[in-house]
């Protein structure tokens, strides 16, 4: 699929961590693989005047720092020039905006306006756009999560942003919803019978989803420390994984028809309130350790951290589905930071088989799994029991594995990519609904307020750990135990 007509993406935050990390490099792709029409315009929007020298040289050491080498092309580099341009406004201004009409072309109907800066600022752009006469009925805006603090200010950030844009033209942006391997979670589900027929209460005997790094917060303290795990991570991340993991089939691949169902589930979650937050849900702050072989300071002792900050770095919670289908099967969803690994994967557990003839056969370490492994590397695998090679009927577990990487030569595309060129594309089935992601506030905000009036301290755990002891009770008081491969 191409882009047939003109675009311009106007980047907020232009030069900022995201852009540089991921949106200038997906766009520079998207090229590469003659993905984007001519003429085209990528307008880097920053607070300080900078040279248009010295504005490219950021940018070509930004995609030589986060592509690897053989995918940056000289040659390619001084055609994609030609897409840049570097803008200074004064985002708390609108007055400056007017300027942005200069650099803009007003025939052009594919303009999109990416927010990627903090959400407290969305209004004030949104409004600067606006006054400026900049949106039109065909302009887009994508807004970056977190979107808000708690449902009341997602609430009036939305209402906001819909002063200015149409619902049809915002895309809420969730990147780990553009990997491949969420995308092939939806297609084994429903192109499959063999998997549809067994995904319900009566086959799957629970599931575990996890999002951990192995890093600190390093530049992002300051963001962080506001923010915390709850909020950066689980709100939004984990719970949109949840929703596609759990939810029911489509009546198509429209947009609405997979968003209304994504909407449905998050819906029925069981509301966690009062005591049984301390019962299912785990809080925790990382303490000083090792990482890579190297010490590392506990979260307090970052730079830019309050010395007695409450910020959790690590949520864990047991979470129940009140529906038909999944009546008694919980979902245990964790992420936190300086943990053991980096990595992403959804984990579902069959039930144990009823009975065992083979002696040997241990039932609940070699019970059915199928893993949606998203990061580091991604790929699907079925944990299946074989017979081991030998004399005897001894049964062994054997992994049947599914790799997108190794299908073709060709590397498998950057989230970003996927949802900048749906963007561009108007194709909003990746993004979030204002109902969805309102939704998932009001499920989150109660175990917020509940930690706020309580001002209880995370539970520490060891940098290089799998979080606080805690966790590993709460599974472990249902007689499970978490998937952990390190």
């Amino acid at each position: 699929m191409h882009i047939d007509a003109p675009f311009e993406l106007v980047l907020f935050g232009g030069l900022g961590d995201l852009s540089q990390r991921k949106l200038l490099p997906a766009m520079f792709m998207l090229f590469c693989d003659g993905r984007l029409p001519q003429p085209g315009k990528i307008v880097a929007i920053t607070r300080r005047e900078l040279a248009r020298d010295d504005f490219l040289q950021q940018v070509r050491q930004a995609l030589r720092q986060h592509l690897e080498a053989r995918y940056f092309d000289e040659s390619l580099w001084h055609q994609f020039v030609e897409y840049l341009v570097c803008h200074t406004i004064d985002l708390n201004d609108a007055n400056t905006f007017v300027q942005l009409e200069q650099v803009l072309d007003k025939q052009c109907q594919n303009r999109v306006f990416y927010l990627a800066t903090g959400s407290d600022l969305y209004t004030s752009i949104c409004a600067g756009l606006h006054h400026s006469h900049l949106i039109h009925e065909h302009a887009k805006v994508v807004l970056e999560k977190p979107i808000g603090h708690d449902f009341e200010s997602a609430t009036q950030i939305n209402n906001a942003v819909a002063e200015y844009f149409a619902e049809s033209q915002i895309y809420r942006i969730d990147h780990y919803l553009g990997k491949e391997t969420v995308q092939n979670l939806m297609v084994l589900r429903f192109a499959n019978s063999l998997f549809e027929h067994q995904w319900n209460h009566k086959y799957i005997d629970h599931i575990q989803i996890t999002i951990s790094e192995s890093l600190g917060v390093e530049k992002r303290a300051g963001f962080y420390d506001h923010v915390g795990a709850m909020r950066d991570m689980f709100q939004n991340h984990l719970l949109q994984l949840l929703c596609i993991t759990a939810m029911e089939p489509p009546a198509s691949l429209e947009p609405d028809a997979i968003r209304d169902e994504k909407v449905k589930v998050i819906r029925s979650l069981r509301a966690i309130t009062g005591d049984a937050i301390n019962d299912k849900v785990v809080r925790g702050q990382y303490d000083a350790g090792v990482a890579d072989g190297k010490p590392v300071p506990r979260y307090r002792d970052e730079p830019d951290v309050a010395g007695k900050s409450q910020t959790e770095t690590f949520v864990a919670v047991k979470v129940e589905i009140e529906n038909w289908r999944w009546a008694g099967v919980p979902f245990y969803l964790r992420t936190g930071k300086r943990l053991a690994e980096r990595a992403c994967e959804i984990v579902v557990h069959f039930k144990e088989i009823p009975h065992s003839i083979f002696p040997l056969q241990h039932k609940n370490t070699m019970a059915n799994k199928l893993v949606f492994r998203l990061q580091p590397d991604e790929g699907i695998r079925l944990m299946l029991c074989e017979k081991k090679i030998g004399p005897g009927m001894n049964v062994r577990p054997m992994n049947l594995s599914l790799n997108p990487a190794d299908h073709k030569k060709t590397r498998v595309p950057e989230a970003y990519e996927r949802l900048l060129f749906d963007v561009l594309v108007s194709n909003a089935t990746l993004f979030l609904r204002d109902d969805e992601l309102m939704e998932a506030w009001r499920w989150v905000d109660s175990i917020l307020t509940f930690w706020n009036d309580l001002e209880q301290r995370p539970e520490p755990y060891t940098s290089g750990s799998w979080g606080p002891a805690a966790a590993t009770l709460l599974l472990a008081k249902d007689g499970r135990l978490w998937d952990e491969n390190s």
